[in-house]
């Protein structure tokens, strides 16, 4: 580790946080050094260090972490956290905690609810039961505890730690020192309030319920943590494993990783590009669309750039690698994401929020209950009851069930409408979002080329021009030539064979079909073998590009006689998402890194304004992220909708990220929502139950804390038995289960939005001669 003064950016590994007031804490130690601004971000347990000035050095960092009680280090090398036995398994320890405090929580609880199962000597049976439940499965939560107390702050561990161990600690006072021993000890259910000195009360089941109930939401907060560098991981992963280098003019096999500037390298068709580079001998297709989102392969050759982890889906190149390793644009989409993850809104849980107001409360007012008895000559015995009984009360059972239950619930619904929460981060940005940015390709449209439309010159019929196109392009592997194959194959059936078949590069195919000879490629390619569209076609041609599609020309027996257009079709379903966006009082934007014309032409389809600025056309990845951020930064709350690799960034900077489920595993990762089915319009109805989650789990963590805000004064009071603290624990608990249940009634919006009728697939049109 390097001793000098650290300058510029500086990533940092946390570990020992266990809330998001946690993060809080060691932001504002580390921002309090000279030159020092620093984000932590609780959900991926880094810290990002902007070092401007002063004589700070990583030592510095390190330190000023570890003396507020967490660890810090420099991250490994993004090769060692891609390996999945790298990292320790912090769930397993937690897992295993749960799993033994529910087994033995559940009888404890039971015994103290239900008086027809108090037996005698039942509370000593609780006792042993309760006991590893607050020492084994409480740990995490003491030691947290442990350690605000050493630096002097206060959050819901250490609200879960005092009243844990106070409940418990009591019961052991009550049991040995006090009649709560006694065989034969049962907890009544009279209604009236006595004041007493509570030597026959225990508490052991609130001991254990608040331990299980808070650690099975913690269990589950960590599972969802975990995730969050998953969107790094699947990037790192999409690259090629290994590369075909020309050394002395043999090709051989090396891993990626050895690969260096200058090198040459061999592409064939269907494998990924190593690296970035240049191309220098060869041609073919390139599908950049996880990079670039275009839904158009892009045509190269000699002196054309490609990039890393783009697929070649044509011919053989030899490519020669201009950047390796974290400079290519692969790794620079990986940096993207984790920055757009890093600089998120910090999402204060807010249970932590009130803790920090509620903690020093019910201290300062369980020390003012001792004071108060003691100084009116109650006795100490009463003075610690009802001391204590602050402190039991105050510790809320059902906070615990709050989150947990709502997003069991609600995830529980999302996924039978085709809608995957990850966790209760991600509910907070649906609060206020009132734009969406639609990604065109893969969310708009189905992400795939299809025939849309035939033109044909007088006399031909359009089966007969689909029938030689289709033959010829069937012996291609152009994703365009596998549309029109496709189309071709759907209208007219079987297609007939072809010989003498030739692909000739960057401009069409060539070959002998039924005895004729056939051209299919660029209108160029025609014009070449003076073969020239007559102006029906050629007005046809105009049309097609108006409208942002792919024109293929086809001709036979000299001379042109079709034209047939490609194009990414909008999915049916997408204009009326759209609306629907549009009756949640939300702003829809179109995305897209294909060129204007197909952006304005998708978003005229879909019901968006293909003259407003809510059209963005023609961004790269790191465009995309700007565009959020822009948005963001005029006031706007971003949801964004999108499929692609090269949406991951965006996906991970909007305040809400909405994947579509038939994407790629880095947006899924990105996201906060996944849309199973692909379709757009679950998108309003994501928003919809996200939005009806978090106000129910606001719902349920204000009844948690006013049940037990209303209950203190009796407790400082002296009035509260047994009776009361188990009744209102366990009522407050069934209302938030109750409140919870009610979102399996979520229902999505009724198709009551007319649709937009789609286009019908490779609909006839025959052109008019020419003059």
């Amino acid at each position: 580790m390097s001793t000098g003064t650290a300058s510029g950016r500086i990533e940092l590994t946390i570990g020992g946080m266990t809330c998001a007031s946690c993060a809080a804490r060691i932001e504002r130690k580390l921002n309090r050094l000279d030159g020092v601004t620093a984000t932590v971000n609780y959900a991926t347990e880094r810290a990002t260090v902007t070092v401007t000035s002063g004589n700070v050095t990583v030592e510095d960092l390190i330190g000023t972490v570890e003396k507020a009680g967490y660890t810090a280090a420099l991250p490994e090398p993004p090769a060692a956290e891609t390996e999945p036995d790298a990292a320790p398994d912090e769930l397993t320890p937690l897992r295993q905690r749960l799993i033994v405090s529910i087994a033995l929580s559940v009888p404890v609880i039971a015994m103290a609810m239900i008086p027809a199962l108090q037996f005698d000597n039942w509370q000593w049976l609780s006792l042993t039961l309760a006991a590893p439940v607050v020492a084994y499965g409480g740990w995490p939560f003491h030691r947290a505890a442990w350690i605000n107390l050493r630096h002097g702050a206060a959050t819901m561990d250490t609200l879960i730690s005092l009243g844990t161990l106070a409940a418990f600690g009591w019961s052991l006072w009550a049991l040995f020192f006090g009649e709560a021993g006694t065989p034969g000890l049962r907890h009544g259910w009279e209604l009236s309030m006595t004041r007493g000195d509570g030597s026959m009360n225990i508490y052991l089941e609130a001991a254990a319920g608040v331990t299980m109930f808070i650690l099975a939401g913690r269990y589950f907060e960590a599972r969802s943590k975990r995730r969050a560098g998953a969107a790094l991981r699947a990037l790192l992963e999409l690259g090629a494993k290994d590369v075909a280098v020309l050394r002395d003019g043999r090709e051989e096999r090396i891993p990626v990783e050895r690969l260096t500037v200058g090198d040459r390298f061999v592409v064939r068709p269907g494998e990924k590009i190593a690296t970035d580079g240049v191309v220098e001998e060869g041609s073919s297709a390139v599908d950049a669309s996880m990079l670039t989102g275009e839904s158009v392969p892009v045509e190269v050759g000699p002196g054309d750039p490609v990039a890393g982890a783009t697929v070649n889906t044509g011919g053989r190149m030899v490519v020669r690698a201009t950047r390796v390793g974290s400079d290519t644009r692969l790794a620079q989409m990986a940096r993207l994401v984790e920055e757009a993850q890093s600089g998120k809104a910090r999402v204060q849980r807010l249970a932590d929020r009130i803790s920090g107001v509620f903690v020093p409360v019910v201290i300062a007012l369980a020390v003012a209950t001792l004071g108060f008895w003691l100084g009116s000559g109650a006795g100490a015995a009463a003075a610690f009851t009802a001391a204590v009984a602050v402190l039991i009360i105050a510790c809320p059972c059902a906070l615990g069930l709050a989150t947990p239950t709502a997003l069991m619930v609600g995830a529980g619904r999302g996924a039978q409408l085709g809608i995957l929460i990850k966790g209760p981060e991600a509910l907070e940005g649906a609060r206020a979002i009132d734009t969406v940015v639609l990604d065109k390709t893969g969310t708009v449209t189905t992400g795939t080329m299809s025939l849309v439309e035939v033109f044909t010159a007088d006399g031909v019929t359009v089966e007969e021009a689909l029938r030689l196109a289709g033959a010829l392009e069937d012996a291609s592997e152009h994703p365009i030539a596998r549309a029109v194959a496709q189309g071709a194959r759907e209208r007219v059936g079987g297609l007939p064979a072809v010989t003498d078949f030739a692909a000739l590069e960057g401009l069409g195919v060539q070959g002998t079909v039924d005895g004729r000879e056939v051209l299919v490629g660029r209108p160029s390619l025609l014009e070449e073998r003076s073969w020239g569209l007559p102006p029906s076609l050629r007005r046809a041609l105009e049309e097609a590009r108006s409208h942002g599609h792919t024109a293929v020309a086809v001709g036979w027996d000299g001379a042109a006689r079709a034209v047939l257009t490609v194009a990414d079709r909008v999915k049916p379903t997408s204009a009326e998402a759209v609306a629907r966006l549009r009756e949640l009082g939300l702003r829809p934007v179109l995305l897209t890194g294909d060129n204007a014309a197909v952006a304005r032409a998708v978003a005229a389809e879909v019901g968006i304004d293909p003259e407003s600025d809510d059209v963005i056309a023609e961004v790269l990845p790191a465009d995309k992220v700007q565009v959020i951020k822009r948005l963001q930064a005029e006031g706007r709350t971003v949801a964004m909708v999108g499929d692609g690799i090269n949406d991951a960034a965006a996906l991970a900077q909007a305040d809400l990220g909405l994947a579509m489920g038939t994407g790629t595993d880095a947006a899924i990762e990105a996201s906060d929502l996944t849309l199973v089915r692909g379709d757009l319009r679950a998108a309003a109805d994501a928003i919809r139950l996200s939005r009806r989650t978090l106000a129910t789990i606001k719902g349920n963590l204000f009844w948690a804390f006013a049940y037990n805000v209303a209950a203190l004064p009796l407790a400082a009071a002296g009035l509260l038995n047994p009776m009361i603290a188990g009744g209102a624990m366990a009522f407050s608990s069934v209302f938030v289960v109750a409140n919870s249940l009610r979102l399996r009634r979520f229902t999505p919006l009724t198709a009551d939005v007319p649709r937009r009728p789609a286009p019908a697939a490779a609909p006839e049109k025959a052109a008019a001669t020419a003059p």
